[in-house]
């Protein structure tokens, strides 16, 4: 493997030495000693750099790098007669200090080239230790773990701290120049984005909970739609439990109004209208950027290198290796199986790890995530944040943390029925106000053609500002007719 160019290292190193120290900090964040292949200009390069980082006014000429030398405790390798003949070499080298960025980059790349072999020959050793029992999504992912990762170090290799202001004209000066109605992307529930803090934005988890059969499934299908189809950005749907043609039939029903179990016996055929409404759905679908990938049993890691690979192929990313806008819904965050848990590591330890790695991933790659949780049994009377499974390490990394619940026969008396009969009920959040204690927003589940629209908030219902019968389109269903959850 050749992989390196010495004439580069020599003109680099004599440019370093004969410029002084602008030469040095121009390139010093992409440059290293591992940069050069040659053992002696590796030396020669520690030299000059504990030299430059000491005093940047310094000069440096052979007598310097030998005193350096000897500090570091490597004088006696550059006392060897080759060596020495070759440090002077490199001070009598005729650069062009207008080369320093060519030479800078050249040798760079090949670094790059070199460390990009070596994630390669282990990726290698582990496919040749492949049995043939793991899925092919595993096998692939090995490979495309290697460059995926590998890439994101080199966009993450600038450790150096920055002032505050550093770039801040020019941030405010975008900001002007382009001004948008919220930060995040909207959910198609104004009154949702709004109390986190202006819908889904960059590098959040953004945690919904409920109770089993409430409708958080339905939730997410709503709100994915809603950004796939009326925002145009893609949205992958990561779902534990429920098939796609499950998902289908939801979907079709919901953009056409349709019965759900017309839509899975094919009943819908018996009339022209509703025919008619569910051919345009199905237009209308299939020309939204929504993804769905099952992964109930997939190991955590595995359903990682699903969303990997599913922004770069689907969504792509940007030069700087975040992704470009989208969502993922994660539906919902639990156990897949017991290989996570062993003596020393209890339930709520695995859920805090995925936990983790899913807000890692989104920090990544700068994008939003929405995940599902479940709500504990306390979860039926308490509306705060111990209710969630796994709760402590869920709220600590979440944006914003919101339950999604029944109404009450009570609630939904007091606040008459044309206000829905779900709540949205926002408890903590980050970036933005939240909702009054004793308040929550109101939701209507149309379940029999699976559709969630947001209302008023609480408060805003005892005001005076309910809904009216007709912005709902409120039927008395039946809880045996709403439940396709």
């Amino acid at each position: 493997m050749i992989l390196s160019d010495p004439s580069a290292e020599r003109a680099l190193l004599s440019i370093l030495c004969k410029f002084g120290d602008e030469s040095y900090l121009e390139i010093s964040d992409i440059i290293s000693e591992d940069t050069f292949t040659i053992d002696s200009n590796k030396y020669i390069y520690k030299c000059i750099k504990n030299i430059y980082d000491s005093n940047t006014n310094s000069s440096i000429d052979i007598p310097s790098i030998y005193s350096t030398s000897k500090e570091l405790g490597i004088d006696h390798i550059l006392n060897q007669k080759e060596e020495a003949q070759h440090l002077k070499a490199i001070i009598d080298f005729p650069a062009n200090q207008d080369n320093l960025n060519k030479f800078a980059s050249k040798i760079k790349k090949l670094e790059i080239a070199r460390k990009l072999h070596h994630e390669l020959e282990n990726s290698q050793d582990k496919l040749i230790n492949i049995s043939g029992s793991e899925s092919i999504t595993h096998i692939l992912s090995i490979a495309e773990d290697s460059v995926l990762n590998f890439s994101a170090l080199l966009n993450d290799s600038d450790n150096n701290p920055t002032q505050v202001s550093h770039g801040l004209d020019e941030y405010i000066e975008n900001l002007i120049n382009n001004p948008i109605d919220q930060v995040g992307i909207s959910t198609g529930f104004p009154a949702y984005d709004s109390a986190i803090g202006g819908g889904l934005r960059k590098s959040t988890i953004n945690v919904i909970a409920a109770r089993p059969k409430t409708g958080k499934t339905l939730l997410a299908d709503n709100m994915g739609f809603y950004i796939a189809n009326k925002l145009k950005i893609p949205v992958l749907n990561l779902d534990t439990e429920m098939t796609k043609e499950d998902h289908i039939n939801r979907l079709i029903a919901m953009i056409s109004e349709i019965e759900i179990n017309k839509i899975e016996t094919g009943k819908f055929t018996e009339t022209t209208v509703a025919k008619n409404k569910v051919e345009a759905a199905i237009k209308e679908l299939k020309e939204t950027p929504l993804f769905y990938k099952p992964i109930a049993g997939k190991p955590f890691e595995e359903q990682v290198s699903i969303m990997k690979r599913w922004l770069v192929k689907e969504v792509g990313l940007n030069s700087d290796g975040t992704a470009k806008p989208c969502v993922i819904f994660y539906d919902y965050l639990k156990l897949m199986d017991s290989q996570g848990i062993g003596n020393d590591m209890k339930e709520y330890q695995v859920l805090g790890f995925m936990m983790t790695n899913l807000h890692n991933f989104a920090c990544k790659y700068k994008i939003p995530m929405v995940a599902f949780v479940q709500l504990n049994r306390d979860g039926i009377t308490k509306e705060t944040t111990d209710t969630a499974s796994g709760s402590d390490r869920i709220i600590w990394l979440c944006s914003n943390f919101t339950i999604f619940k029944r109404k009450t026969d009570d609630e939904i008396a007091e606040d008459g029925s044309a206000n829905g009969n779900r709540k949205l009920i926002p408890v903590i959040s980050r970036h933005g106000p939240g909702i009054e204690d004793n308040d929550y927003i109101n939701c209507h589940m149309k379940g029999w053609f699976a559709k969630i629209v947001e209302g008023k908030t609480r408060i805003e219902v005892v005001n005076g500002g309910g809904n009216d019968e007709s912005e709902f389109n409120v039927e008395q269903e039946t809880d045996e007719k709403i439940d396709f959850i």
